[in-house]
């Protein structure tokens, strides 16, 4: 519930993600596509509906206080978060690092970048 309460306070603009908490999109892609990062996509259901990363880890941003246990705290292990654009992986950022997550990331651009690039993406 601290979570939830926390992602309400981020969305509403309070958001203390700043530029080195985000990665740009390229390294994003290669460090997930090494297998060096975790990439969550927190988009929603419909969203990944219409395409996703291959093997990204589908979290949808209303499930991730339910879901905490899915995102390694590891320090070792480098999580980056993706949205369609950034706004919400921002967010969701600021509520991670408020719960005691240090391995966390937002990505520049999002999905939606990702995508005006053509890059590759899966069906979930």
């Amino acid at each position: 519930m601290v979570l939830v309460a926390v992602l309400a306070v981020a969305l509403a603009g309070c958001s203390a993600a700043d530029a080195q908490d985000s990665v740009s999109l390229d390294f994003a892609r290669a460090e997930h596509e090494s297998g060096r990062a975790i990439l969550i996509d927190i988009r929603e259901p419909f969203e990944h509906a219409t395409g996703v990363a291959k093997n990204a880890q589908l979290l949808p941003m209303q499930q991730i206080g339910n879901r905490l246990a899915e995102i390694p705290k590891d320090p070792g292990k480098s999580v980056l978060l993706i949205c369609n654009t950034q706004n919400r992986s921002s967010a969701t950022l600021t509520a991670l690092k408020k719960a005691g997550y240090t391995n966390v990331k937002f990505v520049q651009g999002g999905m939606s970048e990702w995508s005006r690039r053509g890059w590759p993406t899966v069906r979930p």
